[in-house]
């Protein structure tokens, strides 16, 4: 009996200590892990929500660039750092659950090292190419790529990435040969494909719009099941002899294994505040971010469906990491 009132004491001693720990939560700067370089769509919505959820918050909010290996170090730190809602990850599907079927082995486990806290937003992705491949759309960049097979290279995001599984299908789909060259996130991608460096790349909405409506780039397609709303003119791949066929993204909020549950919910709350403002949401759309914000529990599910989705693309199409 002496031993049960121990076990028991003990127990509620912990509970006790966690519940003190998320009620005094935040109490010092947190930090938000951006497993990419500055430039893509995961840093987008890490900078355009800092600023509020830093008010919600009460304390600084800090963005951390770690990238490489398509998001696993930046992801691999949060997963090792103490579960005391300090260090937080602004994953993405990458991340946390397509590099399971790429990789032969990776430094964490995407289910079992995370506190799954919000699938903060689906991300819009769209076909560009450089202006110099003589092809106005889908049909005629195939035909080109066809008639010069190796000839053509595309960028990603990373290998692993949502964008090189989306163009690895489509070449699938296309029956094309096109050289891929992977980079460490979003933003060095696109500066390559704007020097001609790269010739084509499904990517970000909102990386690779701009440089379109600049006149640097040219939009052949969207990679989502329905028109952009933003760019209803632009049709999808799928409308352009490719039916069925559907690529984008995601990202969401976690914290590592051991994240107090008071935490999660203040954290969850606050976030969902912060993308329901007027300015936040128009400025998350506008940059082809579309709000989600779902529960944590929602999140985990969505978490695991996606590891199984992802990881039989991945053994279809072959793509390997490693």
């Amino acid at each position: 009996m002496r031993r049960i009132a121990a076990v028991i004491v003990a127990v509620l001693a912990c509970a006790s200590t966690a519940a003190a720990h998320a009620q005094a939560w935040p109490s010092r700067q947190v930090r938000l892990i951006v497993p990419f370089p500055p430039g893509g769509a995961v840093d987008a919505f890490a900078r355009i929500v800092q600023p509020r959820l830093a008010e919600q918050l009460g304390q600084s909010v800090v963005i951390e660039n770690r990238g490489g290996a398509g998001g696993m170090i930046g992801a691999e730190a949060v997963a090792k750092s103490p579960p005391d809602g300090h260090t937080l990850l602004v994953g993405n599907v990458a991340a946390l659950a397509m590099n399971v079927g790429v990789y032969a082995s990776m430094p964490y486990d995407p289910v079992r090292d995370f506190t799954p806290i919000m699938h903060t937003v689906d991300v819009n992705y769209v076909l560009a190419i450089h202006p110099a491949v003589p092809a106005q759309n889908l049909r005629e960049l195939v035909a080109h790529a066809k008639a010069h097979p190796g000839r053509l290279t595309y960028g990603s995001a990373g290998a692993g990435s949502a964008p090189h599984l989306a163009t690895e299908l489509l070449k699938q789909r296309a029956g094309i040969f096109v050289v891929h060259i992977p980079y460490r996130g979003g933003g060095p991608m696109v500066a390559d494909l704007l020097g001609g460096q790269i010739q084509m790349a499904i990517g970000d909405q909102a990386n690779l719009m701009p440089q379109v409506r600049a006149g640097k780039l040219r939009a052949i397609g969207v990679g989502s099941a329905r028109r952009s709303p933003v760019y209803p003119d632009l049709p999808t791949i799928a409308e352009q002899g490719y039916p069925g066929f559907e690529a984008g993204a995601w990202q969401g909020l976690a914290g590592p294994a051991g994240l107090a549950a008071p935490i999660v919910a203040r954290m969850n709350d606050t976030l969902a505040r912060v993308m329901a403002l007027p300015d936040v949401r128009e400025r998350l759309v506008g940059a082809g971010l579309d709000p989600v914000a779902s529960s944590p529990e929602a999140f985990a599910r969505h978490i695991r469906a996606e590891i199984a989705k992802w990881s039989k693309v991945a053994k279809d199409v072959g793509a390997r990491a490693d």
